[in-house]
């Protein structure tokens, strides 16, 4: 058995699946139990051939696929914006938190099956099965129908691009100010360097009361300060604030 095709035939969800999608986004898919994996959050994944199955390669691959599309979307609406500008405003767009009301508000929320108790405490259940369900449009229909989505029924009908443009977030600050707030501290440490010359990035990890909770780098300490800091706030805190 495939693991493009891992979950139990089930004629009624499929139609339920593949009726949703046709309301929500336009149109039928082709291979329904691919859209069936994305909202298969591993605490209710299925053994195939010894092997755990569930939403998070398909997770994965949607990251990817939405990180290009979203970046080729901004270099193209803002062609005298620099590389800064477009990488900031590519993660106000993707950030955890707004993927998780995004989800919601498209009714993709009511599709995963996980356990209940994830329903209830999962910080990113929402926003990981909305990229697991790019990579399943991606792998069904391919990158240029995947685009077409991506840019006409989400970011030109759900997202004010002028609007977020405008928006200041300082992740750095809204760590250290939310981790005071439960007393404790927030550090930040240049733990590598990548590369020579030009080339070189940094590399700077947070840590909360001494332990590691993420890792960023860019080209400059600071750029890799925020990187590291966003990554710590949506892993920790966006889904209260």
């Amino acid at each position: 058995m495939s693991l493009f095709n891992p979950i139990r035939v089930n004629r009624a969800s499929d139609k339920e699946i593949a009726k949703a999608i046709k309301n929500i986004f336009g149109f039928a898919p082709n291979n329904v139990h691919l859209f069936k994996l994305a909202f298969r959050h591993r605490s209710v994944a299925e053994t195939i051939h010894g092997i755990r199955v569930n939403n998070e390669r398909l997770e994965y691959l949607g990251d990817a696929v939405l990180g290009l599309v979203i970046a080729d979307f901004l270099f193209k609406k803002f062609p005298l914006k620099d590389e800064g500008f477009l990488t900031e405003m590519r993660s106000k767009i993707v950030c955890r938190s707004r993927l998780n009301k995004l989800a919601m508000k498209l009714g993709l929320d009511q599709l995963i099956k996980s356990s209940p108790e994830t329903k209830v405490l999962g910080k990113s259940v929402r926003g990981d099965a909305f990229e697991a369900f790019l990579g399943a449009l991606y792998l069904d229909k391919g990158y240029s129908f995947t685009k077409k989505i991506v840019i006409n029924r989400i970011i030109h009908v759900h997202f004010d691009i002028d609007e977020l443009e405008k928006e200041e977030t300082n992740y750095k600050s809204k760590l250290i100010e939310q981790t005071q707030k439960e007393k404790k501290e927030a550090t930040f440490k240049v733990v590598g360097e990548i590369g020579e010359g030009f080339k070189k990035q940094y590399v700077v990890e947070v840590f909360i009361d001494g332990e590691r909770v993420a890792r960023g780098q860019d080209f400059s300490i600071k750029n890799a300060e925020k990187n590291a800091a966003e990554k710590a706030w949506n892993a920790f805190f966006s889904e209260n604030n």
